[in-house]
């Protein structure tokens, strides 16, 4: 190599070296988290984990997992929107909620909407929470389904306390629920 080479050379290794050393103090990678786990959308899922009793932060690691904060989301089995609902779900949801009509069905225009889609989520979730009473099992109902969660929990494949979500029998679902359980922590060590 020649001079000019080897002088390029080490001029970017001692800026590899003084980035790592002070990547951590100046907080730089705390700034960097912070736009890869955004608080979009942050008045609605604020207001909607209070109306709901829900940790915000939760519901911030659910959306992150579920679409990444793109509202036009729409999945390989047609859930759409932020918190990637059925529209079967969501109008079911739409119907026991205090801010929808039972009269008026809710379009998939109106789901794919990030205030409508944050509330109904945010609602659907709340009611697996109180069913099944831990955040793991609700979590693997949002994604595969009370219907299999239950039979899972009838058949001792998991327990209902969540105890034991390993074993989670659908690949999917099993990486869903570490998941957003992982995207739950990251947020709680970025935003409190």
């Amino acid at each position: 190599m020649n001079k000019a080479l080897k002088r390029i050379f080490l001029v970017i290794i001692i800026l590899v070296i003084l980035l790592l050393i002070f990547f951590p103090i100046l907080k730089i990678d705390k700034f960097i988290m912070k736009k890869i786990y955004p608080k979009k959308y942050e008045y609605y899922i604020e207001h909607y984990a209070e109306e709901y009793n829900l940790d915000e932060l939760l519901i911030f690691a659910i959306i992150k997992t579920e679409s990444n904060f793109n509202e036009k989301a729409k999945s390989k089995s047609n859930a759409i929107g932020l918190m990637q609902l059925m529209e079967n779900t969501a109008i079911e949801l739409a119907n026991k909620t205090q801010n929808y009509n039972a009269n008026n069905s809710i379009s998939e225009n109106e789901i794919y909407d990030p205030i409508n889609n944050i509330e109904l989520g945010t609602y659907y979730f709340s009611t697996l929470l109180e069913q099944y009473g831990n955040i793991g099992t609700a979590l693997a109902a949002y994604n595969a389904g009370m219907g299999r969660v239950n039979e899972w929990i009838e058949k001792g494949i998991i327990k209902s306390d969540g105890s034991d979500l390993e074993n989670i029998p659908y690949q999917e679902t099993n990486m869903y629920v570490r998941k957003v359980l992982n995207n739950y922590k990251i947020y709680q060590e970025l935003y409190t």
